[in-house]
């Protein structure tokens, strides 16, 4: 059975393991003179006993679907002959992927040796087999253990202790799978980036003004050294999103306390909603709407003007891309508001200050921390952003402060880095990492910052 079948199958068996632990623990109850005289309510037996049929059995169908593919490929490898096994892991990679397209039929068995066709075959057979095993198996120790679960069932149990016992475990292990899931990201990076180091000085990477990573791909191309100077990256990232943050800020602040203080219950339902959807709107139509309308009426109007504007701009970018974190800023901001409790509100107007002054006073200084998260939010966002980049300010790198030119970002660099044939420990692929490393330090000292100025208007309001 695929593993798309047995997931449902899974919670069919939790459900019936539910239902019959609800159905026992009633049934307990009733020569004692009802379920008063339980331990716990029947509902904890029952998920007690839902628990014990999931848990081990969705344990090791993780397992064995971890572990499947690679267990299988070193059976399927072994089999061949000794001059057919791989000797590097380039090799082993090849030779399974050409036995993986003659089992799949996408290459014909008559143009591979007789030794790939057995290993096909090897491999359909292993893979019926292991889901074979692999079903029956999860099948059996959910039902074993509902069965012991159902038995376990009796009035002085604590049932709701041991519930709740078992869901702090998960959540602690959930809790921890983030924190190591983080930290492997954070160590990965920051490997690859000492990698990068190692290649290109890291002040020139630092300081540097001029940002061409083309090198040669082979030693006997004649090919460029490369520029890694991250600079112009980072001034056109900081440009954008700052011009991006100066049109969602303003706008999305000012209409979220419109709507929270000042909109009328029918006005709040039609506009809310309306600025809400900006937030689903795919970003390549954003890039679309920058690219063909936004780009060129800027550059027409900068002609008009007197000034020379590119037909990508960085402030095409960054107006379309403060349009579209409006919803994220507004959104989050009207929350927060909403979430003041209203009893501050009466205070503030009975000691006779006006809805202005208990917005500005009383109101705004106790949702700044959500406001605060809400434009960290929105800055995260625009930082991040690479669709919108390419299609309205491009790929060029430029050092300058005119918002009228041609820019490019962090993320956009990222992407065009990581596409291509080149060699993944060449200068120019590790230098991705190199601005991943240093975009997460910046994004972590604008959070540092932010929780000062958190920390002091908060000291202010208490």
């Amino acid at each position: 059975m695929q593993p798309a079948n047995l997931f449902p199958l899974l919670v069919v068996l939790i459900a019936i393991a539910f239902a019959l632990g609800y159905a026992r623990s009633r049934a307990l109850a009733t020569p004692l003179g009802g379920i008063r005289n339980l331990k716990s309510l029947p509902f904890y037996y029952a998920a007690r006993a839902a628990l014990w049929c999931g848990l081990p059995a969705l344990l090791i169908l993780l397992l064995w679907l971890g572990f499947e593919d690679k267990v299988i490929q070193l059976v399927v490898v072994g089999s061949l002959p000794a001059e057919l096994r791989p000797e590097s892991v380039g090799q082993a990679s090849l030779v399974l992927s050409q036995i993986s397209n003659v089992a799949s039929g996408a290459l014909s068995a008559e143009s591979v040796p007789a030794a790939i066709n057995d290993a096909a075959s090897l491999l359909v057979t292993l893979r019926d087999e292991s889901q074979t095993i692999m079903t029956l198996l999860v099948i059996c120790i959910a039902v074993l253990s509902a069965f012991i679960a159902w038995l376990r069932i009796a009035p002085h149990v604590n049932a709701r202790e041991k519930v709740e016992s078992i869901l702090r475990k998960i959540f602690f292990l959930c809790a921890g799978l983030a924190i190591v899931t983080t930290a492997g990201i954070i160590f990965s990076v920051i490997f690859e980036t000492i990698h990068f180091f190692q290649k290109v000085p890291m002040f020139e990477f630092l300081f540097g003004t001029s940002w061409s990573p083309q090198t040669a791909i082979r030693a006997d191309q004649v090919g460029a050294e490369g520029s890694f100077g991250m600079i112009p990256l980072f001034v056109g990232t900081l440009m954008i999103s700052a011009i991006a943050m100066l049109i969602a800020v303003p706008v999305g602040l000012m209409s979220a306390i419109y709507l929270s203080e000042y909109a009328s219950r029918r006005t709040r339902s039609i506009v809310k909603p309306m600025l809400e959807m900006l937030a689903g709107v795919p970003t390549v139509v954003y890039g679309f709407f920058a690219a063909l309308t936004v780009a060129p009426f800027i550059r027409d109007l900068a002609s008009s003007i007197g000034l020379s504007a590119s037909s990508e701009s960085a402030l095409a970018a960054g107006l379309v891309m403060g349009v579209m974190i409006i919803p994220f800023v507004s959104s989050l901001s009207d929350d927060v508001i909403n979430a003041v409790p209203q009893t501050m509100r009466d205070g503030s107007l009975a000691l006779g200050a006006t809805q202005s002054e208990t917005m500005t006073k009383v109101i705004f200084p106790a949702a700044l921390p959500g406001i605060m998260g809400g434009v960290l939010l929105a800055a995260s966002r625009a930082i991040g952003e690479t669709m919108i980049v390419v299609m309205a300010a491009g790929l060029a790198a430029n050092l300058t402060a005119n918002p009228l030119e041609t820019v490019t970002t962090v993320t956009v660099q990222i992407v065009t880095l990581l596409v291509g044939d080149q060699e993944f420990d060449s200068a120019k692929t590790l230098s991705a990492f190199a601005l991943g490393m240093m975009l997460f330090l910046v994004t972590l000292v604008l959070n540092v910052i932010a929780l000062h100025v958190v920390r002091k208007y908060r000291e202010q309001y208490e």
